[in-house]
């Protein structure tokens, strides 16, 4: 039955056995059907860093933990940026660094989140709902979107979790 609502209702639906507790899916009005947020998806306090974080200690935090992103936060909380793994590669790779490799590892101790991040990042509220995260990620070609609510960072969505919440998808018959 979950399939053939699915198709008929589309890519948001959600069969409502699915849905964890404190999960916060919306009900469609015209339809009854349940659409997940972003607050289903995203990772709660997801880790971050200072502006003035050392680029060398970014990315050994991006590489113990898995991540391909990092937030970027105000000693308030406040997100004031994203840094990823391309944000990196590219301000190791500069035109100023040659390909030795003691040069490289100095741009990574002598330059900070800061001064490679991503300032006023696009952001997603939690209650957007997972159709509109999923378009916002593939139009601007984003790994990730943070999530925040009254000026205050919550969470993270990344392509994984989108991808993960997908694959929970009932196989069509």
């Amino acid at each position: 039955m979950a399939t053939l609502l699915a198709i008929k209702f589309g890519r948001n639906f959600f069969d409502s056995t699915k849905v964890r507790p404190g999960k916060r899916a919306q009900i469609n009005r015209n339809s009854g059907a349940i659409m997940l947020t972003a607050y289903d998806l995203m990772t709660i306090d997801p880790i971050t860093v200072k502006p003035d974080t050392p680029l060398l200690e970014v990315v050994a935090l991006m590489n113990k933990m898995g991540n391909r992103q990092l937030l970027v936060v105000a000693d308030d909380g406040e997100l004031v940026g994203i840094v990823t793994d391309r944000d990196v590669r590219l301000a190791v790779n500069s035109p100023l660094v040659t390909d030795e490799p003691l040069d490289r590892i100095q741009v990574l101790e002598q330059h900070t989140a800061a001064e490679c991040m991503t300032s006023d990042p696009k952001t997603i509220s939690s209650d957007t709902p997972i159709h509109k995260v999923a378009q916002l990620l593939s139009a601007y070609k984003y790994g990730a979107l943070p999530v925040v609510d009254d000026g205050q960072l919550v969470g993270i969505v990344t392509v994984t979790d989108l991808l993960n919440q997908m694959a929970l998808l009932p196989e069509p018959d």
